[in-house]
């Protein structure tokens, strides 16, 4: 039923993508692409004698595509960071993979240490325990391999729940990797203007919070009931008012379950048409995402529930990032990524909703609406470092930073990748790091980059990884066009995150000059021809530049500007004053993601 309502965010391995298309064996026999690649052991997949695979599911995504993701066993035991993606099209041809272990294993499985005492390990690991999962073997896909007890320790740490996997060494009782499953965050409608539609069930006098439609959506109160009614309508519309804050709550979701529908082909926040439960009225200044539902509390001055539009779509963004393959355990590093995708479909959700400047409008900040200390938003993605400390380029400290802290590096690519470091939409500026200029692809096409990206996710995932898994989600998403491929690669250069070896290159150009030598006198002109050609990918847009020039030339292109295959003429002009001799002038080519020169050797003779 549909009824009118009166109406924090908390959120290193090496993954090789293979970005050509990978052939099937000839001598294969019919059946799944996929699961012939697999089982014909290729090399990319690092396999050793002991291991084996086992399909885990099939996820369709935008443009036909199927990801089909495995996971390994070593002599029986669960690898941790052995698993993998193999995209494949609806015809049945493998585009690519997305692996994350990058040798094959060779290691012992007994394990010195004994159970009870890696409990004692994991268990000191929270300062309030409330109970511990049995120890599990398992080999970490370090090297040549780990064996490690996976331990799963329930409790709290600075006031809120806990779901601490701790994974402790089998042979030397260290601590070698812990995850938590909760993501902490911030925390008629208040925020959305009145009167608002959302999902409601009942009849009569007897009415729940709960979506008619969305599997398991549902909002209520900290015991995790919904709220119920003798009417269908809801709420005050003030800031204290928990049945308000639920209507808000249940707008957002509805709104970015629609966005990941309409914009990315994603049908429910787990991809199978499932929602997650939300809870408010936490007594504290917090929201967060728990693995099974998302909870919510007040601001500082206890006078506005964290119900905004963006800090909703926030936290159940982690349940995106939970439920796409790789799902969201993993070290710091990949905490920082999982909770700049929750400012990720955040800013999506404002996008696709597009209220007006009398509600909470499209932007990238995050929790402004909300202000949970009276201080302004918690994040900034066009420009990170207006928070001190926030960092706007990937450094070698990012990945042990705060992941709210962290989150800068993806979320200022993002920025760049869907709006440019120039918008003339009204969005504001953002200075590069490497000092380019980009032109952005719009919200929902790089929210489309960014879902396959999180497709290809695995296991372990650095900004390396998801840099490299970026760029092959958009040739394998726009085929025959390398204007989102280069767009990727050059956000990513713009925040310095590095290229790691294996990245596809599939979008490259020339330049030449003909003749590739010229002779002028001073107070005349010369011209040459500048060639270009594309040398894999399609026809992309490069400006060109002259450099090198002696005081008194100058140099025009005509046209300044071409796609690739086609020329231009660069014509010099001496001035009187021009000393003799013979310069190399540089012609640059600036593409996108790739810079490219040829060299003319230009004589003045007097």
């Amino acid at each position: 039923m549909r009824r009118n309502a009166v109406l924090a965010l908390v959120t290193s391995a090496v993954c090789v993508l293979v970005a050509t298309s990978v052939p099937v064996p000839a001598n294969a026999s019919k059946g799944d692409p996929a699961d012939l690649l697999v089982k014909a052991r290729p090399s990319l997949l690092h396999s050793s004698p002991k291991d084996t695979y086992v399909r885990q599911g099939l996820i369709e995504g935008q443009g036909g595509l199927r990801y089909t993701t495995y996971t390994r066993t070593y002599a029986g035991l669960p690898v941790y960071g052995g698993d993998f993606v193999v995209v494949s099209t609806a015809t049945g041809e493998v585009l690519s993979t997305s692996v994350s272990q990058d040798s094959a294993l060779d290691v012992a499985t007994t394990p010195r240490l004994g159970a009870a005492d890696a409990v004692r390990v994991a268990r000191s690991q929270l300062p309030e325990v409330f109970s511990v999962t049995t120890p599990r073997l398992v080999v970490m896909a370090q090297g040549r391999g780990r064996l490690a007890y996976e331990v799963t320790v329930h409790g709290t740490i600075d006031g809120r729940q806990s779901k601490l996997h701790v994974f402790v060494d089998a042979l030397t009782g260290a601590v070698i990797e812990k995850s938590d499953e909760v993501r902490a965050g911030l925390g008629n409608s208040y925020y959305n203007g009145n009167p608002v539609t959302i999902g409601t069930t009942g009849t009569g006098s007897s009415f729940a919070m709960v979506d008619p439609v969305r599997r398991s959506v549902r909002c209520g109160g900290m015991t995790g009931a919904a709220y119920t009614g003798l009417d269908d309508n809801w709420g005050n519309g003030t800031g204290t008012n928990l049945e308000t804050a639920c209507v808000d709550v249940l707008y957002a979701i509805d709104t970015e379950w629609d966005m990941l529908k309409t914009w990315l082909g994603r049908i429910g926040f787990n991809g199978a048409g499932d929602g997650y439960p939300a809870r408010v009225g936490l007594n504290a200044v917090n929201a967060y995402w728990n693995g099974n539902y998302a909870v919510f509390g007040h601001t500082t001055d206890n006078l506005r529930q964290i119900t905004a539009m963006d800090v909703v779509a926030h936290e159940y963004g982690h349940a995106v990032f939970a439920t796409t393959p790789g799902i969201d355990l993993g070290d710091n590093e990949k905490a920082i990524l999982n909770e700049s995708t929750g400012d990720i479909f955040g800013a999506l959700t404002e996008q696709y909703a597009n209220q007006p400047a009398t509600l909470d409008p499209p932007d990238y900040t995050v929790g402004e609406e909300v202000n949970i200390d009276g201080t302004g938003p918690i994040r900034y993605m066009y420009k990170p470092s207006v928070i001190p400390g926030h960092p706007d380029c990937f450094s070698s400290a990012v990945p042990s930073m705060p992941p709210d802290v962290g989150a800068g590096v993806q979320n200022h690519w993002f920025y760049l990748l869907a709006e440019g470091s120039n918008p003339t939409n009204g969005q504001p500026p953002s200075p590069t790091c490497d000092s380019s200029t980009i032109v952005g692809l719009g919200a929902r096409k790089a929210g489309q980059i960014y879902m396959g990206t999180l497709l290809r996710k695995t296991t372990s995932w650095p900004h390396t990884a998801a840099r490299r898994a970026s760029m092959q989600a958009a040739l394998d998403l726009f085929p025959g066009s390398c204007l989102e491929y280069n767009t990727v690669k050059a956000a990513w250069n713009a925040v310095r995150v590095p290229p790691r070896a294996g990245e596809p290159f599939t979008c490259d150009f020339s330049v030449g000059v003909t003749p590739t030598a010229a002779t002028v006198q001073p107070g005349r002109q010369v011209s040459v021809t500048v060639t270009s050609a594309t040398v894999s990918g399609s026809p992309q847009q490069i400006a060109l530049q002259a450099k090198g020039l002696p005081a008194g030339m100058t140099a025009s292109f005509s046209p300044a500007s071409i796609t690739t295959g086609a020329t231009s003429t660069l014509t010099f002009t001496v001035g009187a004053t021009t000393a003799s001799g013979t310069y190399a002038i540089t012609v640059l080519g600036d593409g996108v993601a790739l810079d490219h020169t040829a060299t003319l050797t230009l004589t003045v003779m007097s």
